[in-house]
């Protein structure tokens, strides 16, 4: 028998001509009942590929309906789909393959010379061109007699490794579901919903966050191509989206263009930012043009949606993520392990059906990470007396400087709102005298304005004295990971050239 919970069949009985997914770059449009069949068209043709339940089928390709297509035929057989990073280097893409030794390796036409490169000679087969279509029209025999139960893998996504040697998440067809499910509740989606994605569905954020739960409400999913701030706005009139995640990078980009400033963008319900705290002044923007703006967050490991925050809301607290979603729990943690008391700093544990089954191949960092059924996000939080939780920064990133605890979010949060500071980080530094500084790397609007007494001076109206950086480094441009965060990790090797 199948697993009775094939979501996508059902929702392609109960909504078969519904356009379920359209790309940006061509405007082909596939309804639920065609999305179904071709992914059953994949399934069998893996099979006859010789993939069988617990396999691995890894996919190299940049945001495109073979994501979905491989995904679903995974679900359909129990084999695991494991999306690549593109962006990472040919040696960390061949450390990955080696991990995960997949069976199949599927080849967008655009990497065949990343693919020619890598190491190890996998069975590969090409998505993306005519070849393709043979596949994605394979006679489905529809014998597909697994038995595939809940807790059984659907997907691997491997973590950005900006901490070391990247890590497969492995991903149940519970968790995946349960994420949708909690995220289409505690969101309020509907199957009027349209989004457009930009994040790189290689990533927990481009596949879990919102398209796999607008699917499954029947919504619309718009497939982005290469983003920029006037694709976007032209995007979200051309197909009426309701509803967009994007990074803060990329909204970084979106306020400043002229776009931005013209347009009203009446469809949207809400514009939702994750992967990394939002600067204040992205909200200062949405709340002069009177649009819905919330932030949201997340990781690999657990939905990766976990808080919900009510637009309106989210204006009166700023920074905040809001409270925990209909189906999850949320602890915060002192380093004795009790329960940290109100606007007091903890770790932010995470249970839920949505939480991950185990890190592949890494038995001691499953055993860390998650504990009790809760999982450890090594983030810092705070709950203020009415509920509502606030990113404080990674556990790693705190600063201990002369025996104080100094969270660099706060300082980034007040340099971002200095007029000619254009984008600001802010990391701790070995000192012998302090243990650690305070610095801070800044990209100012007008180089040439660069004034470190003017920004110490800056800090001294709103910061204590053992928060104000000690150092202030000026630069053309911050590192950033493949999903848009700012790479501290770089900074801290940036600083000893300086």
């Amino acid at each position: 028998m199948r697993w009775e919970l094939d979501w996508l069949e059902n929702r392609a009985r109960l909504s078969p001509n519904k356009h379920a997914i359209i790309a940006e770059d061509t405007n082909k449009t596939w309804t639920y009942g065609e999305l179904n069949k071709r992914t059953s068209s994949v399934a069998g043709w893996l099979k006859n590929q010789g993939v069988k339940k617990g396999d691995r089928v890894a996919l190299l390709s940049p945001n495109d309906i073979s994501y979905f297509d491989l995904l679903f035929a995974c679900g359909k057989i129990g084999a695991i789909f494991v999306p690549l990073n593109w962006r990472l280097s040919l040696h960390e893409l061949n450390e990955i393959l080696l991990d995960c030794t997949p069976i199949l390796l599927g080849i967008h036409q655009q990497f065949q010379n990343m693919f020619a490169s890598l190491e190890k000679n996998l069975p590969s087969f090409h998505v993306g061109g005519s070849g393709y279509d043979e596949i994605v029209t394979h006679k489905e025999e529809n014998n597909h007699t697994e038995v595939i139960l809940e807790h059984d893998p659907l997907a691997m996504i491997y973590t950005g490794g900006t901490t070391g040697k990247p890590k497969g998440v492995v991903l149940s067809h519970q968790s995946i579901q349960w994420n949708a499910i909690n995220t289409i509740l505690s969101w309020n989606l509907s199957e009027d919903d349209v989004t457009i994605n930009y994040m790189p569905m290689f990533h927990t954020g481009g596949l879990n966050a919102l398209s796999l739960p607008v699917l499954m409400i029947g919504g619309t999913l718009v497939i982005g191509d290469q983003y920029s701030g006037q694709k976007v706005i032209n995007s979200i009139k051309r197909y009426k989206c309701t509803i967009i995640l994007l990074v803060p990078t990329m909204y970084h980009l979106l306020i400043q263009s002229e776009e931005f400033q013209e347009n009203d963008f009446p469809t949207m319900k809400v514009f939702l930012s994750g992967a990394a705290p939002c600067p204040l002044q992205v909200y200062e923007a949405f709340q002069k043009k009177g649009l819905a703006f919330k932030e949201g967050y997340g990781l690999t490991e657990a939905g990766p949606n976990n808080f919900f925050i009510d637009p309106e809301e989210s204006q009166v607290k700023r920074g905040s993520v809001g409270k925990p979603m209909l189906f999850n729990a949320i602890k915060l943690a002192r380093e004795d392990g009790q329960e940290a008391a109100i606007n007091e700093v903890g770790e932010l544990l995470i249970k839920g059906k949505h939480s991950f089954s185990h890190y592949w191949n890494n038995e001691l960092a499953t055993l860390e990470t998650k504990k009790g059924g809760w999982v450890h996000t090594g983030d810092l939080a705070k709950k203020d007396a009415d509920g509502f939780h606030y990113i404080v920064g990674r556990k790693k990133d705190m600063i201990i400087t002369g025996g104080e605890n100094v969270y660099p979010l706060e300082i980034e949060h007040w340099l971002a709102a200095h007029p000619e500071v254009d984008e600001v980080a802010v990391i701790g530094l070995p000192d012998d005298k302090w243990g650690e500084i305070v610095a801070a790397f800044i990209v100012q609007k007008h180089p040439h304005s660069f004034d470190q007494k003017d920004l110490r001076a800056y800090c001294e109206k709103k910061l204590g004295r053992y928060k104000i950086p000690k150092k202030f480094i000026q630069v053309d441009e911050l590192p950033k990971t493949h999903v848009g965060k700012i790479d501290k990790k770089k900074l801290k090797e940036l600083s000893k050239q300086t």
